[in-house]
């Protein structure tokens, strides 16, 4: 169960969607298309029709490479997006963000949860915000920072050292105010990996539920899928290798699927539901 801010709680006894909105210029494969918050909104209230539980909005890049954006620019983008789609859906959001004074304008406007891609290391005041609110958060590993983090990332053994991670983070939150209840662990796909760390997160992803705490896996449209399948044709067409990933997450113990193709992976799910409830 993942019990939002304003106390509704999301029961996880089927995988949860959560809609990527990004409201950037410059994301990997859809930066531009939902800056203005007419288009962002009405992406947002197509998600929830396709069956998205929850809608995460960020307004900074995370792509590898990407220069941070201020904060002010950052609040500019994002809050005016999460006021109107208040205006007509009380559907969960999440701020993708990993700035303190984004998360609180944020929340006050009708955010639910934040996702922090830093998980609390980036802005030292985030986790005394945080702790002042019941906001649920979502830790997620990283080696480095969007900007270096794809410059030959190395582990011993990746799967082992974001164990590790998990563990310190919990135990830091813990110490900072922040009941574990209200944590959602994430691997972080793509973000310092190599492509056979990607792979090897999925395939022992359940090695993290040992924790005892939601997961989230955000691989959609993700490079290591071309990797795999080497195409020309640009991010948003590797809807096949992203479903498969969703699947393949939820089969290993994810709850949560951070996806853009939210309607089609919907799909996906409800048939492997379907066929679990069965057997």
């Amino acid at each position: 169960m993942v019990r939002l801010s304003d106390g509704r709680q999301l029961g996880l006894s089927r995988p949860l969607v959560m809609g990527i909105l990004n409201v950037t210029p410059d994301s990997f494969s859809d930066g531009g298309r939902f800056l203005s918050p007419e288009n962002a909104t009405v992406m947002a209230y197509r998600m929830e029709e396709e069956g998205a539980d929850i809608i995460d909005v960020g307004s900074e890049s995370s792509r590898p490479g990407a220069e941070p954006v201020p904060v002010d620019e950052e609040i500019r983008r994002v809050i005016p997006v999460i006021e109107t789609i208040r205006k007509k859906s009380d559907i969960p959001v999440s701020i993708d963000t990993y700035k303190s004074q984004t998360a609180i304008a944020a929340l006050e406007s009708g955010a639910n949860m934040v996702n922090d891609i830093s998980a609390l290391q980036f802005d030292k005041r985030m986790v005394e915000v945080l702790a002042e609110r019941s906001a649920p958060i979502v830790l997620m590993h990283m080696l480095g920072s969007p900007r270096d983090m794809q410059q030959n990332p190395s582990y011993s053994n990746c799967v082992e050292e974001i164990a590790d991670f998990f563990e310190e983070r919990i135990g830091f939150c813990h110490q900072n105010g922040i009941d574990k209840s209200r944590l959602i662990l994430d691997p972080g796909i793509g973000f310092g990996k190599r492509l056979s760390d990607n792979v090897e997160i999925l395939a022992n992803l359940r090695l993290f539920t040992s924790f005892g705490l939601p997961l989230l896996i955000g691989a959609s449209r993700k490079s290591f899928i071309n990797m795999l399948h080497p195409s020309d044709q640009q991010a948003d067409q590797r809807i096949g290798g992203s479903i498969a990933a969703a699947v393949t997450a939820v089969i290993n113990g994810a709850a949560i699927v951070r996806v853009h193709d939210v309607g089609q992976t919907v799909e996906a799910l409800k048939v492997l539901q379907a066929v679990k409830e069965m057997s």
